[in-house]
């Protein structure tokens, strides 16, 4: 009896998508987080001082922080994505094979 095994290449390509979601719950969590305590802050400050705005420089910074977040989650900058990186390792596993065979 022979059991249904995907092959390596359908295991990978499951794993990969398997990771692409859980960085993008990761993403949506961290955007659920910064409207709910950015909000929270907003009301505390024209609540108690609105003559100061202070909640600026935490939107500010977390949404800076927010925004690289979904740069790395949506690949809007493919240069530093998962095909980038594959390609970097190909590119040294090759260097380093012309390098071993020039020596022999």
């Amino acid at each position: 009896m022979e059991l249904n095994k995907p092959n390596n290449s359908e295991f990978e390509q499951y794993q990969i998508a398997k990771k692409q979601v859980e960085e993008l719950k990761g993403f949506y969590s961290h955007l659920a987080s910064f409207v709910l305590v950015n909000g929270i802050l907003i009301l505390i400050n024209f609540r108690y001082s609105p003559n100061h705005i202070f909640f600026f420089w935490t939107f500010g910074s977390w949404g800076i922080g927010l925004l690289f977040h979904a740069i790395r989650v949506f690949n809007w900058i493919p240069f530093f994505g998962q095909n980038w990186e594959e390609r970097k390792i190909q590119q040294y596993i090759k260097e380093e094979n012309s390098k071993t065979n020039t020596y022999e």
